[in-house]
């Protein structure tokens, strides 16, 4: 070997002792952070209330509304609410298999009658039932995702279903813009008409913005704030001022909730009310509710979104925070519950004692826990000191991405409404839009097993 060789071996071995060291330490890394990540719940202090699941105190009985699962059911939201303004309470859902808006009526002898309320609406992400034009019936705002898979193109929209005299004719409000996840409608300007805000969650480039009603069905665009993946815009009074402020939530990297102040005249100011220093915590909404009932806005945060993670599993942060107004613009984020793969939180009263109750749909792919529950509730005991256990509903459907509670039956119990939105495997136990009326038990709330062929995409 000549010296010119044996130069270069001696050069080359303490590269290979540094790359060796630096592999080792690139493995180490994300194995200790997610240990440490594990153990570390946000950046402020809670107590876990729930750890385990036990039988309803409730009895439910389950019923499928509309058609059953014949095709991979992809609903993206549902809720119980009076669209037709007859006093009864109905169920709109956003279907993102079939590009539908469609709404269901129940009929005094129990059965679901279908309207479809807007058609070739390419995924959409949520509905927001008001009278926009103020002629004195309900009209829909559908926001448009575009599509259902990660996206930063400019498909997203916001439409507007007018209502006349029950049929519902399309109009867009909004068009060119990134993935539309929320649309919320309220006057925040002061000036007595319903302007909009929007959650624009994109991909890697998202934001929230608000649109001006300038009359003659006309909406003017106005910037408030880059929020990658914002998903919901709760309009609310947060600081008792007596005018409309935003919340948002924004879902990608940062995992933030944000307040935006209404300051009058248009103008917005933005507050950091919640964080967390877990990127992977995996936030998959925001809920206005008044958990409390001290008379202000409060909002229930679920984590756990699994549909990022091709196989998931049980992570010891997933489940579902209240952040408590204490006014101010401060906010005190308490775990209530940890429930694998929590995506969807409702609030309703289950068990007709007078306080709030807390919903939560899962999405976790139970490869290795099957009879794990999909659905579960929280009871309040009137002074927000929830069961120290999950009381499970149902172990079926799976893949419950959107949940909502209201009175269907007229019983004086809030019952309960889920979609599912079966994107990753398995396809068993699947879905489509799915009510559980509190206080009776019946045999359809059997667990008979839906299926399709493992073929499918």
């Amino acid at each position: 070997m000549n010296k010119k060789a044996r130069y270069s071996q001696r050069e080359q071995r303490p590269n290979r002792l540094l790359t060796n060291a630096l592999a080792i330490v690139a493995v180490m890394i994300p194995i200790a952070t997610y240990l440490i990540l594990s153990a570390t719940p946000v950046a402020s202090e809670w107590e876990d209330e729930s750890p385990g699941a036990l039988a309803t105190s409730i009895p439910f009985s389950r019923e499928t509304i509309g058609p059953g699962p014949t095709h991979l059911p992809r609903i993206t939201n549902v809720q119980i609410v009076d669209y037709d303004g007859d006093g009864l309470k109905d169920v709109i859902t956003c279907d993102a298999q079939t590009h539908r808006v469609v709404g269901y009526r129940r009929t005094s002898e129990g059965r679901w009658q279908e309207q479809v309320l807007g058609e070739d609406l390419l995924v959409p992400a949520h509905t927001t039932v008001v009278d926009l034009d103020q002629d004195g019936d309900f009209d829909v705002i559908v926001s448009i995702l575009g599509n259902i898979f990660p996206d930063d193109t400019r498909v997203g929209r916001v439409v507007w279903l007018e209502n006349d005299n029950g049929k519902f004719h399309a109009k867009v409000l909004l068009d060119n813009v990134r993935r539309v996840a929320d649309a919320q409608a309220g006057d925040l300007d002061g000036d007595g008409d319903l302007d909009i805000a929007v959650a624009v969650f994109g991909y890697a480039r998202g934001r929230v913005l608000w649109l001006e009603n300038r009359g003659d069905n006309r909406f003017e665009e106005h910037h408030l704030l880059d929020a990658v993946g914002a998903i919901h815009v709760p309009l609310a009074d947060y600081d008792g001022d007596g005018d409309l402020d935003i919340a948002t939530v924004a879902t990608q990297d940062e995992e933030e909730v944000w307040g935006l102040e209404n300051l009058g005249q248009g103008k917005f100011q933005p507050r950091l009310l919640h964080f967390n220093i877990n990127y992977d915590i995996g936030i998959g909404g925001l809920v206005k509710c008044d958990l409390d009932s001290d008379g202000d806005s409060d909002l229930l945060l679920p984590v756990g979104d699994n549909f990022e993670d091709r196989f998931s599993f049980p992570k010891p942060y997933d489940g579902c925070f209240w952040l408590e107004n204490q006014g101010g613009w401060k906010f005190n984020a308490r775990r209530i519950a940890t429930f694998p793969g929590t995506f969807a939180a409702a609030a309703g009263d289950l068990d007709a004692d007078g306080d709030q109750d807390v919903v939560l749909g899962s999405t976790f792919n139970e490869w290795e826990q099957a009879g794990s529950p999909s659905l579960v509730w929280l009871e309040n005991d009137g002074h927000q000191n929830f069961q120290s256990q999950l009381q499970s509903i149902g172990e079926r459907p799976t893949h419950l991405a959107t949940v909502d509670c209201g009175d269907l039956d007229g019983d004086g119990r809030d019952d309960i409404v889920a979609g599912g939105l079966h994107v990753p495997r398995p396809y068993d136990r699947l879905g489509r839009v799915t009510a559980w009326i509190s206080g009776s038990s019946d045999p359809r709330n059997s667990d008979a097993t839906d299926k399709v062929s493992e073929n499918q995409p």
